[in-house]
C-alpha cells in the first residue's frame, strides 16, 4: 500500500476537501488495516478495500466531529501565471461546489468520477443499494447545476 499511498491520499482529499483531514483519515485507516494486512493483502482488490475503509471513515468522521474550523486557501507568495491562475480559480470553484454537497453525495461523485467506479462498486463501498447510489448521484448533480446557475446569476448581477 505504500506505493499507492499518494493515490489514496489524493482520493481522501477529494472526498474530504481538506488535505489535513484526508491525511488523518488515511493514517487512521492504514493503521487499522496494518493490524490485519496479512488477510487484506490476500484479497482480490486490497486497494478497493482500503478505499472503502477511507470512505466509511470519512462518513463516520463527519458524524463524530462537528468542527467550527474554517478551511482557508493558501495564499501564494508570488502571482500565478494567467493560465495557472485560471485553472486554480476553476479548481477552487469545484472544491467550493463539492463542499456544498452532503458527505454521501460528495463521496458518490468522487467514487464515480475520480475513481471511475460503477454504481455496483460504489454501493458496496458505501454499504447502500445501487438505486440509492443512483439517486444520490442524481441529487448531487442537480444540486451542482443549481449552485452553478446561482453563481452565474450572481456574477451577472454583480459583474
Amino acid at each position: 500500500m505504500l506505493a499507492r499511498g499518494r493515490a489514496l491520499l489524493g482520493f481522501a482529499q477529494l472526498i474530504t476537501g481538506d488535505r489535513h483531514q484526508a491525511e488523518d483519515i488515511v493514517q487512521e485507516v492504514l493503521a487499522r488495516t496494518h493490524l490485519r494486512w496479512a488477510r487484506v493483502s490476500r484479497m482480490e482488490a486490497p486497494e478497493a478495500y482500503v478505499r472503502k475503509a477511507i470512505t466509511r471513515e470519512y462518513l463516520s468522521w463527519r458524524r463524530r466531529r462537528a468542527s467550527s474550523e474554517k478551511v482557508l486557501a493558501d495564499v501564494p507568495d508570488r502571482p500565478l501565471p494567467a493560465d495557472l491562475a485560471a485553472s486554480t480559480v476553476d479548481r477552487d470553484r469545484m472544491w467550493r461546489l463539492l463542499a456544498g454537497l452532503p458527505p454521501t453525495q460528495r463521496a458518490v461523485l468522487v467514487l464515480r468520477f475520480y475513481c471511475d467506479l460503477p454504481d455496483e462498486q460504489i454501493a458496496d463501498v458505501l454499504g447502500r443499494a445501487r438505486s440509492t447510489v443512483r439517486a444520490e448521484a442524481s441529487r448531487a448533480m442537480a444540486r451542482l447545476r443549481t449552485m452553478i446557475a446561482s453563481d452565474a446569476a450572481q456574477e451577472a448581477f454583480h459583474g
